[in-house]
């Protein structure tokens, strides 16, 4: 449960959107092909999660699907 709890705070999600941002950057700009535009569809999945506020991994963990019920929740 750590895990899913650190990636539904807000540093989490700041390293969510980075990552994707990252692999979608390698992937266009460095691997190129259609090996660089599945990374990047990969990286979008992050970082539109962390946009979104959503932790895809929390309800394998048994955390909410969304961080702020996860703060609601502590509280």
């Amino acid at each position: 449960m750590g895990f899913a709890k650190f990636m539904s705070s807000g540093v989490g999600r700041g390293l969510r959107i980075v990552v994707g941002l990252a692999l979608m950057v390698i992937g266009l700009f460095s691997v190129g092909g259609t090996g660089g535009i599945l990374l990047a569809v990969v990286g979008a999945v992050p970082l539109v999660a962390g946009a979104l506020d959503v932790c895809l991994f929390a309800p394998l963990f048994g955390g909410p699907l969304k961080a702020w019920k996860h703060a609601t929740k502590a509280q």
